[in-house]
């Protein structure tokens, strides 16, 4: 019987425990603070981040796992006796960590099936608890894969950010890089097109109607069958339980599936504060 391997990497902000509980590899990525760099997850939890995030004078760096770091935890799983391995990751658009994973690949002892999600945080994780749900129903390499592929296809998200500022001094705002935010309390909803690039949704005024926004479009999307939902939030707990509110009151059928923190990785551009949603329509 086929053993497959799932490796992903830290921008899924499932952290550590809920990876050794469900046997899938992390991989993480690095922040740097001036001279010091950490490993997204392992060395800094999100607590830590963004107390040192609030303190810092200048935008932390982030980069991406080695070929190296992938190709060591390739060569493992094979010796481990996986027979194949799905390395699934943050939207290429962004990062180059799916080049990293690829070049390992190329060089792995095993197939290695590598999926750009397109997206990250709560969509990414959506897209590896597909993949793990597979794999749990016995699913070969390729049954894994296409169980990924299909919620990349179908998956959605959106979110609203307290402030723009960190997408955009970090180089991430794609096609939302001229978004006056700051005027008038204008909270933009943003989301992640086709090719994985940021982009704005909607504009409306506050929070509130954001977040009722993101509602409707849940809802919307569960009309004809419930959905797989993940609720996304920057340290702000208090943001995920008033956006799952409005999904309800929204009328949203789903099954929710995680409610994940945001960690440094992404949290380094999306800010303190953010909230969001992932979903798909489930089968």
């Amino acid at each position: 019987m086929d053993r497959i391997g799932i490796v992903s990497d830290s921008t899924c902000d499932l952290g550590p425990a809920w990876f050794a509980e469900n046997d899938v590899v992390m991989v993480p990525l690095k922040v740097t603070f001036g001279d010091d760099t950490y490993l997204d997850w392992t060395d800094l939890r999100p607590d830590d981040f963004y107390d040192m995030l609030g303190s810092a004078t200048t935008l932390p760096k982030t980069s991406q796992p080695s070929p190296a770091d992938f190709g060591a935890v390739y060569r493992d799983l094979a010796d481990q006796g996986c027979t194949g391995i799905v390395s699934i990751h943050l939207t290429e658009a962004l990062s180059g960590t799916i080049e990293s994973a690829r070049m390992a690949a190329k060089m792995a002892p095993v197939p290695v099936r590598v999926v750009n999600t397109r997206i990250v945080s709560a969509g990414e994780a959506l897209v590896l608890s597909a993949a793990l749900d597979a794999r749990t129903a016995g699913a070969d390499l390729d049954g894994v894969e296409r169980a990924a592929q299909r919620v990349v296809d179908g998956c959605k998200l959106l979110f609203a950010l307290d402030t723009l500022d960190y997408l955009v001094k970090g180089g991430r705002a794609g096609k939302a890089q001229g978004l006056a935010a700051s005027m008038l309390n204008i909270k933009p909803v943003l989301t992640f097109n086709d090719e994985g690039i940021i982009e704005p949704f909607k504009k409306l005024k506050g929070s509130k109607k954001a977040y009722a926004e993101i509602a409707s479009q849940v809802a919307l999307a569960s009309a004809d069958g419930p959905v797989a939902l993940a609720i996304l939030h920057s340290r702000a707990p208090e943001l995920a339980d008033e956006l799952l509110a409005a999904i309800d009151d929204a009328g949203a059928r789903y099954e929710l599936v995680h409610t994940v923190t945001v960690g440094a990785v992404i949290g380094t551009y999306a800010g303190p504060r953010a909230v969001g949603a992932a979903y798909y329509r489930l089968p």
